[in-house]
């Protein structure tokens, strides 16, 4: 990209960009705003451009169907400015019409010839001038839920089969906002109270989260950039995310083995839990990773975790068994739990992904499970909704494992805010529960044998 582009058509080039290549939109939006020089007051349009139209794409493309029909061979960049434009047409009050017209005709001439200019202001003032085509008029639920709230139709009557059409419909509807920021205070360093001082001190606008007595949520400002972060006194995690270490019941000096730990907020959080005694021995299939929770554990002054670079489905042969107090495996998921941090994602997964994953996780589990130690604690999470993902892989793995129960005094490690959603030894979290990342918990107890 050039530098100092205009940021609709650094917006367009980005939708493009996702399109072609499959590629994520935070990471490739993050990389155009230092490579374009956007300047501060135009990164916010910008992320709006892209996360938006990306988050309602099937709603937008159900607007513009009447108006494009007939032209069959649109180009991609052609269809993608005209997805942006509508965008800003319908849900973006402080934009007139006539100036998001205008700039996608200007994009168009410069990017196009007069044709394709004089079609795309054709399209836009037909839209204009006749009104959208009405979502009421699709008369079956599951797919009028799609299109409204742009989620692919095997998803969504997925879901409305494991949750029913309510919860279905709330649920995509939560995953077309912006999930608010939440850090995790580092209570070895500083308490919450004093880490929302600094803060506010700072200019964040930040509050206590009243799920998680170490949450905060911030409600302006990016926490990452913050003193506070900088000098180790919090991390940047998930709500539902830092309920795994207290799923996990953790005790000083125990040695804990956190199998696919990856970027480190929850081999941080359980270290921080062990008080800095025992350890934390944190897995990862590559590399760079590897060296992210070491980085990530040195900012946070925690000097109890021992990151290693390892298949954790090879971890039986590695370490001995019954060496474990507690394991976490936080396993390799579809992530449909996240899509609200991800608005692509929903256009590339396909239903067999979520098979494939089972069968991986499934490997994951037999691995760990015999490094616990007799009367030890395994927990499972993912970041997903999925019952294939979830339920279904606890259930297989007691059925073959009965060394294994399930764990009835969860609740009891759990905050209270959590408790209603607890099923005896699972808790399932959708996104609209308490507006954090939809999550799974399992927790499992190794008995003496």
């Amino acid at each position: 990209m050039s530098k100092k582009k205009n940021v609709r058509d650094a917006a367009l080039q980005l939708l493009e960009t996702v399109e072609k290549n499959q590629a994520y939109s935070n990471l490739l939006l993050n990389n155009a705003i230092k490579t374009n020089e956007i300047s501060a007051i135009d990164i916010g349009l910008l992320t709006e451009l892209v996360y938006g139209t990306l988050q309602r794409k099937m709603t937008l493309d159900f607007y513009l169907k009447p108006f494009i029909e007939k032209n069959k061979k649109l180009q991609t960049w052609v269809v993608n400015l005209l997805r942006m434009t509508v965008y800003q047409m319908v849900y973006l009050d402080k934009i007139p019409d006539r100036a998001a017209i205008f700039e996608a005709v200007e994009i168009s001439k410069r990017r196009g010839h007069k044709g394709i200019a004089s079609l795309v202001n054709g399209v836009l003032r037909s839209i204009q001038r006749n009104g959208l085509p009405q979502l009421a008029t699709i008369i079956d639920p599951a797919e009028r839920i799609s299109i409204e709230t742009s989620h692919p139709l095997w998803l969504v009557r997925r879901w409305v089969v494991q949750f029913g059409i309510e919860k279905t419909r709330e649920m995509c509807e939560v995953n077309l906002t912006v999930p608010l920021q939440t850090g995790r205070v580092n209570l070895t360093r500083i308490s919450r109270e004093e880490c929302l001082a600094l803060l506010e001190e700072e200019g964040f606008e930040v509050e206590p989260s009243p799920i998680l007595p170490e949450a905060i949520k911030c409600l302006r400002g990016n926490l990452a950039s913050s003193k506070a972060f900088h000098y180790g006194l919090l991390t940047i995690q998930d709500e539902s995310s830092m309920l795994v270490a207290h799923a996990l019941g953790i005790e000083e000096e125990e040695i804990i083995l956190d199998a696919c730990a990856a970027p480190g907020g929850k081999s941080t959080h359980i270290a921080e839990k062990l008080g800095n005694s025992g350890k934390v021995i944190s897995l990862d299939l590559h590399e760079h990773k590897v060296k992210l929770i070491s980085q990530t554990a040195e900012r946070l002054g925690l000097g109890n975790i021992e990151a290693q670079k390892m298949d954790s489905r090879e971890a039986a042969q590695k370490f001995q068994h019954k060496s474990m107090d507690r394991i976490l495996l936080d396993a390799p998921c579809s992530g449909l739990g996240v899509m609200r941090r991800k608005p692509d994602m929903k256009y590339t997964k396909k239903e067999q992904d979520l098979s494939q994953l089972k069968a991986i996780q499934l490997s994951l589990l037999e691995s760990v499970a015999p490094l616990l130690k007799e009367e030890g604690t395994l927990v499972y999470s993912t970041c997903t909704v999925d019952r294939e993902e979830n339920q279904e892989v606890i259930d297989i793995f007691l059925r073959k494992h009965p060394e294994f129960s399930g764990d009835p005094t969860l609740a009891e490690r759990m905050p209270e805010a959590i408790r209603p959603l607890i099923n005896d030894f699972e808790v399932q979290i959708l996104p609209q529960d308490f507006g954090s990342d939809g999550f799974y918990i399992a927790c499992l107890r190794k008995k003496v044998e």
